[in-house]
């Protein structure tokens, strides 16, 4: 293990520091991270100069899929969210033979297929920064605010969409006349406070001139009581 060892030595001595160059979100949200590409061209170089290389071994996935649905603009949409979580395995070899076994975490989401992608790229970028102890920005992100100064994320939940059955098409509704049962059915139910005009209008084919004789009657009713 001794020319391993140095040779982890060496590349840490190359790579003290890297930048967090990369901005994450917008507006109050952002944040300052570290960009897969600088990770790997950094260590890409320093690596291959010390006799080092690096392989996966083993992937233990996890993966959770969250479906729901939201209004816009547009009718309701259907929406997801696929959270994928790793541990994986990967092997450091050095050219002298001596190699070591390394682990890391990582995790991703997204709405469709590249949370997969998200949580390996995690995984090894913070495997390089964590094993070679290098140091990323002026201090690290999970250092800077303590946890206990921060509030519990809440639970987002899916808003109940109402389903109410379409209105039906005017020229499908029963046609109501002044004076026959629909009629009458329409002025006893509305006095009596069984529906309201509107659900009558909703749902029979009335015109203007037997609405108005349908109000004369439920007011006529009206003064009756």
């Amino acid at each position: 293990m001794k020319e391993l060892i140095k040779a982890v030595n060496n590349v840490m001595s190359i790579v003290e520091n890297v930048d967090k160059s990369m901005t994450i979100g917008s507006g109050q949200n952002s944040y300052k991270g570290v960009s897969d590409k600088d990770v790997k061209l950094l260590f890409n170089k320093a690596m291959r100069d010390n006799g080092l290389a690096i392989f996966v071994t083993e992937i233990k996935p996890t993966t959770t899929v969250d479906r729901w649905e939201e209004s816009t603009n547009y009718g309701v949409k259907q929406k997801q969210s696929v959270f994928t979580e790793v541990l994986v395995t990967y092997q450091l070899h050095h050219v002298s033979g001596d190699s070591i076994q390394l682990q890391g975490y990582g995790h991703g989401i997204d709405t469709q297929d590249k949370a997969a992608g998200k949580a390996t790229t995690y995984a090894l970028k913070y495997t390089l920064l964590y094993n070679f102890l290098v140091a990323t920005g002026h201090i690290d992100d999970t250092d800077a605010t303590h946890s206990d100064s921060m509030p519990t994320p809440k639970k987002q939940t899916a808003p109940v969409q109402k389903q109410t059955a379409p209105p039906t098409p005017k020229a499908e509704r029963i046609i109501v006349t002044e004076g026959d049962e629909n009629f009458m059915k329409i002025v006893q139910g509305v006095a009596s406070g069984k529906a309201t005009l509107k659900q009558a209008l909703d749902k029979f084919n009335i015109s203007e001139q037997v609405e108005a004789s349908i109000k004369e009657k439920i007011q006529a009713l009206a003064e009756i009581v």
